[in-house]
């Protein structure tokens, strides 16, 4: 007489077994929640204003630090940003998380498919922000404008945006 094992996978009725399959495999899929909404602002080139069901709200871009107002090239990078995506509806990819101010952290996708947040960083508008987000695409497109010197990379030192707020506080 052969014994078969407890917890041979012919053990368990077929429903059960596909049940933990699934289990398994939602367990291990990123979990993508995507948003639409009307772009109505833009506060800066890494902050944006959005409608959603009569309902208006900021978002921060991820990965991403443009230059400050008052900062060279920050003028440039609210222009690019408004020309990529205001009064576009757009798609929103949260990250699940909230800056400091409560507002929503996102990469933010234009009518035409491109990243608003990639192409900042591409056109030498934005600095990766590695202090919040390790996503490599993010520094290696950084990367390549510093290389190129594209943007505010043609600049002999630029100042990241995050030592400029340090100092203007300072003062």
């Amino acid at each position: 007489m052969i014994k078969q094992p407890v917890f041979s996978p012919f053990f368990f009725p077929r429903a059960l077994r596909c049940f933990f399959v699934l289990l398994l495999l939602s367990c291990s899929q990123e979990q993508t929640i995507l948003l639409k909404a009307r772009v109505t602002g833009v506060k800066d080139g890494d902050t944006i204003e959005l409608l959603r069901e009569h309902k208006t709200f900021t978002v921060r871009l991820a990965h991403i630090d443009c230059p400050e107002k008052n900062q060279p090239f920050g003028t440039r990078a609210r222009q690019f940003t408004s020309a990529l995506c205001f009064g576009q509806t757009v798609q929103i990819l949260p990250t699940g998380e909230k800056d400091r101010w409560g507002r929503m952290i996102a990469e933010i996708i234009n009518e035409k498919g491109d990243t608003i947040n990639r192409e900042l960083v591409k056109a030498g508008l934005a600095w990766f922000f590695s202090r919040y987000s390790s996503n490599p695409s993010y520094a290696a497109l950084e990367k390549t404008a510093r290389l190129q010197k594209t943007g505010l990379w043609s600049q002999p030192d630029p100042v990241a945006p995050w030592e400029w707020r340090n100092k203007k506080r300072r003062q």
